[in-house]
């Protein structure tokens, strides 16, 4: 983190960082595999935030504050920016393909990249997502941003890689009335949103090669155990697992705020739904019977064979965020802790 700010004061020049970068995620790698997962990620270390990568690709994008709020249940509340295109959108550079092939060459287990849906350049701003000057119809907008995510997918299926996630946080907020709220008021039905947004993520990846898993991460919002969003997944599950041309879910599950399993029960066969009832927000590690205990309860709506168990989101969350408010309570040991405890359930429960 010290070394992605001097670089971006200045002080330290890209050559420098990258060394930096390699050796986080050389140890990021190792972690994963010492705790046993078969999948295992970069830690998203060459991003300074979980969609700067994306954005910085296309060279397209700023962020401006909009009506989104992140809070805590201590009444913390911070704003929430969301990006604006301001020049036309494009595929500059690769996005995550760079990021593949570093990872593939250091490990043997299965490499997995991530890139945001495209609702994250959409809600918050909607109809304002672009200047008007530039994308005077947003169709084209649209259409221009899609074609991004056909350039990387293709590019990524030529560099061999077999699993891709896509981070969903627009539609979960589409399941809190504050944000529905915030959607009316910006000119937008939350209900075609809903729609709308798993359109798009069929149009950026529907047409991947078939040898290529594309898993969807579901949270409501996550910078330092803030959150955008309450309410259980109701409002969208049988439309988003019905519709959406993806092979699995990975799902927030970790606190009340998530609601109960019953939309499990829309889950098709043939996909999988993740669940994450690990935290990655509380630093206590969860004991190995309540999370069994869960797995049982979330068995009542679906097959327990299409379940899994998964982080709830990033361990690391946000720590080059400029709008960060709180400090990390995750450290290196709970984080190993808690994957190892995950991999154990794991194999207990399905082997």
């Amino acid at each position: 983190m010290d070394c992605w700010r001097a670089h971006e004061a200045g002080e330290k020049s890209a050559d420098e960082l990258r060394a930096v970068q390699d050796a986080a995620i050389r140890n990021a790698v190792k972690l994963q595999e010492d705790c046993g997962l078969g999948v295992v990620t970069d830690g998203e270390f060459r991003r300074g935030g979980w969609s700067r990568g994306f954005m910085e690709a296309t060279g397209a994008f700023g962020f401006k504050p909009s009506k989104l709020v992140f809070r805590n249940e201590d009444g913390v509340e911070t704003a929430a920016p969301a990006p604006v295109a301001t020049r036309k959108i494009a595929r500059r550079s690769p996005i995550v393909v760079g990021d593949f092939e570093f990872l593939r060459s250091i490990t043997t287990a299965t490499p997995k990249v991530t890139m945001p849906t495209p609702s994250h350049m959409h809600f918050g701003h909607f109809g304002e997502a672009a200047d008007r000057c530039v994308y005077p119809d947003m169709a084209v907008w649209w259409d221009d941003l899609i074609a991004v995510y056909h350039e990387e997918v293709e590019a990524l299926a030529a560099a061999g890689c077999t699993l891709l996630q896509i981070d969903e946080v627009p539609l979960t907020l589409c399941c809190d009335e504050t944000n529905r709220a915030v959607a009316r008021e910006n000119g937008a039905d939350p209900d075609a949103l809903i729609d709308i947004y798993i359109d798009m993520v069929n149009r950026a990846v529907g047409d991947r090669p078939p040898e290529m898993r594309v898993l969807m991460h579901l949270c409501r919002g996550n910078m330092q155990g803030l959150w955008m969003g309450d309410g259980g997944y109701g409002p969208i599950a049988e439309k988003l697992f019905d519709r959406a041309q993806v092979d699995g879910f990975l799902m927030e599950y970790d606190s009340p705020r998530a609601g109960d399993f019953a939309p499990l029960q829309y889950l098709p066969k043939g996909k999988r739904a993740y669940l994450g009832i690990m935290s990655t927000k509380n630093p206590e590690v969860e004991a190995a019977d309540l999370l069994k205990r869960r797995i049982e309860e979330a068995s009542r709506y679906t097959d327990p064979e299409q379940l899994g168990l998964c982080p709830q989101c990033g361990f690391g969350s946000s720590a080059m965020s400029k709008f960060n408010v709180l400090d990390n309570p995750m450290t290196m040991e709970i984080e190993k802790q808690k994957l190892t405890r995950l991999v154990e359930v794991a194999e207990d429960i399905w082997g």
